[in-house]
C-alpha cells in the first residue's frame, strides 16, 4: 500500500505583506458564533453542477515559495537557476488553508486569491487542510478540534461566497480514516464542510487518495458517507506521484460506483515519471502535465498542481521541514518534467 503525506504551507511575513487589505470580519464572526451540529449527507449518487467550475482554468496565486525563490536566485545572479525555478513559478498552484492562519489573515488570503482570480478571469483553487488529527503523527500533523473546524469551514465558505473558487477538501483524510485517535466524526465533519461550501456556491472535491492506496469500492463508500452528494466530486493523487492514466482509471471506477455523474480533478504536480517507491521527497520524479481544464468524455474536470512543487514533504531524504522550499528537489522536478 502506498501512503502519502503532505506539507504544511508556510505563513510568511512577506506573504502577509502582499495580501490585499481585508475587510473587517466582525459580521462574519458574529454569524459563525453558533456552530451547528455535524450534519451528514449520505447519497447513492452525485448530481454534479454544470458547467465545469474550472473551465476557465486555475488561477496563478499571488504568492508562492517558487516565485520568491526565483526572485532570490535572479537577485543573486544565478540566472540559470532562476530560469529553471521559473518553470514552476509560472504555473498556477493551489492555495493551502489551515490553522496556521488566524481568522483575520485567513480572510485576507481568501480575498486576495479570489480577487486575483477575478482579475485573471480564472478560478482560485483552495485546499482545506485542518481536519482534527490531520496526518496523525506524521510531518503535517495538526488541525482544529471538531467545533473549531466547523466554525472555520463556515468562515471559509462565507468569505468565498460569490467568488470564482473551488475547494479541495482534506487531502489524506478519508484514506487515513480510523488510523489514529482524535479523528472524531471525521465523515460527518467532511459532509458538513462540503454542504456549507455548497450552500455558499463553492464547488468542492473531496480527496479520494490515489490509485495505489484504498480500493475503489471502499473509497466510494467513504465518499458517500462523507457527503459527496453535496460536492462537485472528488480529487485524486494529491501530493502524490501516480501516473495520470492510472489515476484516471481509478477515478472512473469511483465515478461508476458513485452513480456515474461525479466529477473529479487529478494532481499532476509531480507525476511526470510516476511513483518511484518513496512518498517523501523522492528522487527521480518530475513535473507532470501543466494545470488546465479538461473537456470531453469521462468525469475529469481539470489537471491541477494541488501540491506546490518544490516545497518539502518533510524532514526526509535531505529535505527541510514540511512546506519549506527545497531547491534541490525543485530543480530535479524541472529537469525530469514531462515535455
Amino acid at each position: 500500500m502506498q501512503r502519502k503525506r503532505f506539507r504544511m504551507p508556510l505563513c510568511s511575513t512577506r506573504w502577509k505583506n502582499r495580501l490585499f487589505a481585508g475587510a473587517l470580519i466582525a459580521a462574519l464572526l458574529s454569524f459563525l458564533a453558533g456552530t451547528p451540529a455535524v450534519a451528514r449527507e449520505v447519497g447513492t449518487a452525485v448530481t454534479a453542477p454544470s458547467p465545469n467550475p474550472l473551465a476557465s482554468g486555475p488561477a496563478l496565486p499571488t504568492y508562492s515559495a517558487a516565485a520568491e525563490a526565483q526572485k532570490a536566485a535572479a537577485a543573486a545572479g544565478r540566472t540559470s537557476v532562476a530560469k529553471q525555478i521559473g518553470v514552476i513559478a509560472s504555473q498556477p498552484t493551489a492555495v493551502w488553508l489551515g490553522e496556521w492562519y488566524d481568522d483575520a489573515t485567513l480572510v485576507r488570503v481568501l480575498q486576495a486569491e479570489s480577487g486575483a482570480a477575478i482579475q485573471q478571469k480564472k478560478t482560485a483553487v483552495f485546499v482545506l487542510y485542518a481536519i482534527p488529527a490531520r496526518d496523525c503523527d506524521f510531518y503535517s500533523s495538526g488541525g482544529f478540534d471538531a467545533a473549531g473546524y466547523q466554525r472555520w469551514t463556515r468562515l471559509v465558505a462565507q468569505t468565498l461566497r460569490g467568488t470564482p473558487s473551488v475547494a479541495i477538501v482534506e487531502p489524506d483524510a478519508l484514506s487515513m480514516l480510523g488510523q489514529c485517535d482524535g479523528q472524531g466524526d471525521r465523515l460527518g465533519l467532511i459532509a458538513d464542510a462540503v454542504r456549507v461550501l455548497a450552500d455558499a456556491g463553492v464547488p468542492s472535491y473531496i480527496d479520494a487518495g490515489n490509485s495505489n492506496w484504498i480500493p475503489a469500492e471502499t473509497m466510494a463508500e467513504r465518499l458517500r458517507a462523507a457527503g459527496v452528494a453535496s460536492a462537485r466530486g472528488f480529487s485524486t493523487n494529491v501530493s502524490n506521484f501516480k501516473l495520470t492514466a492510472d489515476e484516471q482509471r481509478y477515478a472512473e471506477s469511483l465515478r461508476t460506483l458513485l452513480g456515474g455523474t461525479a466529477r473529479y480533478v487529478i494532481d499532476t504536480s509531480r507525476n511526470g515519471r510516476g511513483w518511484t517507491g518513496d512518498w517523501c521527497n523522492p528522487s527521480g520524479v518530475g513535473l507532470g502535465s501543466t494545470p488546465r481544464a479538461v473537456s470531453g468524455s469521462g468525469g475529469l474536470d481539470a489537471l491541477l498542481w494541488i501540491k506546490r512543487p518544490g516545497e518539502s514533504d518533510g524532514e526526509c531524504n535531505g529535505g527541510p521541514a514540511a512546506g519549506v522550499w527545497f531547491e534541490k528537489a525543485a530543480l530535479e522536478l524541472v529537469a525530469l518534467r514531462t515535455r
